[in-house]
């Protein structure tokens, strides 16, 4: 099991002048010294107007100055609300790409829909909507950080017509994705869309269990369809934190805090009525805490088991992993063994000293973290094993994301009516596949060649991208041409191919492909009734219905987009032999696959 920490950079009434300057020069303290320590990450929220629960609404800025005194610890950015009136998915996008590429490659991207009246009343979104503004904008997001170019959107939240969003960040497709979840559906939600589910909510170790088991049947499941371009199958849970080797002092320490936490997220989710600048939540949280289950009384030193909630006396409280070692480590193994990934630990909350959180840090590091990292890997070994091949088949559930019409450009006097893509975005909920277009009278040879180009932007190559642009042949042929390599790139389009697009069109597509000692490899990918089935050699038929013959290294740089399909027709590189209707029609079959 993994440990980070969270930082909604909380700070009680009453303020000084230096107050916000303090908390993030803290914060940043701390993220120092749990990057030192061998944390495995540090989540930062999003949250706007939030006075005193969450003065973190710039968190990628944040994050950047992290991850210039930092080496290896994980950078979580969000949840990140995406409804359409916080902000453009572009943006998003790009801050997160930005983040990625400062920090080395070490961000997790969490999105949110956000429920609070603050938020949502404040930048007016409609309540009812924000989920499907969230999913809608979600795809997109994905889809900026790895389409080059973006082809557009057109749905009922976001339009954008075709532009290239820059920068790409530098984990390929893109950085795992998550979603906030404050409530335990949510969690369900996460594994139906491919997401690590960042539990905000304080479960029990049995609660826990049937959250991850739940998660883990719903993303082995048919009903999982990616929201981005890989499975990020991971389930994270907050929990308040602070140890001591004295009980009593851990409390004294920590349960305030703890308490004022949960009680400022309730007054924005559930009870409070705030006058912005005016109300002090702290205060209230003094005067009323046992009255909505915050009770500092029942919060003992007994040298018990930890529970995350306590009800005694009939009153109720929260206590969460606060107290000695040897309790942290009884009560994380039930967390283990409910197969959580990751515990995010809440520490900077309400008032709790800088001082007792560096302490608690090192201590936590000392003598309690060390079995759980070790174990780490065996647990993530064993999660993957009970998923088995349910990531990739979820993948090949998405739908296929549109492309940009040939020909398709703007000028410098183009203003907000920009053509819509060739195709339709894919929708937050998943479809049937459109059908295959019929062939255009007459086409041109640049038209006949469009669906290899769009089909040489696959969508999720982007690490191949990058390995072929700073490759010479005789690498890619050392690496990617051989037979095991060549294999797996054959099975993708397997896997890719759309058969509701190739109408009624059965036969073979033979790929001949020459290596620079001259000898010729051939694979046929034979398309019948059941689907598309490739085989190495050539096609038992006399006559394929498409031949493309081409070098192995120029086959790799198409599927690389580093050659143009046009170009190579034109210079002789790619010879194409047999229907070009075919042609036509090979990146709709294979869903924009590498079917060049």
């Amino acid at each position: 099991m993994r440990f980070s920490l969270l930082y909604e950079h909380q700070l009680p009434r009453p303020w000084e002048a230096d107050d916000e300057h303090r908390v993030l020069r803290e914060s940043i303290e701390q993220v120092r010294l749990a990057d030192r320590l061998g944390y495995h990450g540090v989540w930062a929220g999003g949250h706007h107007v939030l006075e005193e629960f969450a003065h973190s609404s710039a968190p990628e800025v944040f994050l950047a100055a992290c991850s210039q005194v930092t080496e290896t610890i994980r950078l979580g950015l969000g949840g990140v609300p995406l409804p359409s009136g916080y902000q453009h998915p572009a943006r998003v996008a790009e801050a997160a790409a930005t983040l990625d590429l400062v920090s080395g490659g070490r961000v997790e991207l969490a999105t949110a829909e956000t429920t609070t009246g603050a938020e949502l009343g404040g930048f007016g979104i409609d309540r009812d909507s924000r989920r499907a503004q969230w999913a809608e904008a979600l795809e997109i997001v994905a889809r900026m950080m790895v389409e080059e170019p973006f082809a557009g959107a057109g749905g009922p939240h976001v339009a954008m017509p075709p532009r290239n969003v820059v920068p790409k960040p530098l984990q390929q497709p893109h950085p795992p994705l998550w979603v906030a979840c404050a409530r335990r559906d949510m969690i369900h939600l996460a594994a139906e869309k491919g997401l690590g589910a960042l539990g905000l909510t304080f479960l029990e170790p049995d609660e826990a269990k049937v959250a991850v088991d739940d998660y883990d049947a719903t993303l082995a499941s048919d009903r999982c369809v990616p929201a981005g371009f890989a499975v990020n199958a991971n389930v994270a849970l907050a929990l308040p934190m602070l140890v001591h080797a004295d009980e009593a002092e851990a409390i004294a320490r920590g349960i305030d805090g703890a308490h004022f936490f949960a009680y400022a997220l309730g007054h924005y989710s559930g009870f409070g009525q705030h006058e912005p600048g005016r109300t002090s939540i702290w205060d209230d949280f003094l005067r009323r805490r046992e009255d909505v289950g915050f009770a500092r009384s029942i919060i003992t030193a007994e040298n018990a088991p930890l529970d995350v909630k306590v009800l005694k006396g009939g009153l109720a409280s929260l206590r969460g992993a606060i107290g000695t070692p040897d309790q942290l480590r009884e009560l994380l193994r039930r967390y283990e063994d409910a197969g959580v990934d990751e515990l995010i630990f809440c520490m900077q909350t309400g008032r709790t000293e800088h001082a007792h959180i560096l302490e608690s840090m090192e201590l936590f590091a000392r003598d309690v973290m060390p079995e759980f990292v070790e174990r780490d890997a065996a647990h993530a070994t064993a999660r993957r094993a009970r998923l088995g091949d349910a990531p990739e088949r979820a993948l090949a559930r998405r739908p296929a994301a549109p492309t940009v019409a040939p020909g398709y450009a703007f000028g410098p006097e183009d203003g907000g009516t920009a053509p819509a893509p060739a195709e339709p975005v894919a929708p937050a909920e998943p479809t049937a596949p459109a059908p295959a277009r019929p062939p255009r009278a007459t086409p041109t040879l640049a038209t006949r060649l469009a669906p290899l180009r769009a089909a040489a932007e696959a969508h999720g190559e982007r690490a191949l991208q990058t390995f072929v642009k700073r490759s010479d042949d005789r690498r890619l042929e050392r690496t990617i041409g051989s037979r095991p390599a060549l294999k797996i790139v054959f099975a993708a389009m397997e896997r890719q191919f759309v058969p509701e697009r190739a109408g009624d069109f059965t036969g073979d597509i033979q790929y001949n492909l020459r290596a620079a000692d001259g000898t010729v490899t051939t694979w046929t990918v034979a398309i019948g009734p059941g689907g598309a089935k490739a085989h190495p050699g050539a096609s038992p038929a006399a006559d394929p219905k498409l031949t493309l013959t081409l070098s192995l290294a120029d086959f790799i740089r198409l599927a690389g987009r580093d050659l143009d399909p046009v170009k190579a027709v034109l210079t002789g590189r790619l010879d194409l032999a047999g229907d070009f209707t075919v042609a036509m029609r090979l990146g709709e079959m294979f869903g924009q696959s590498i079917a060049v």
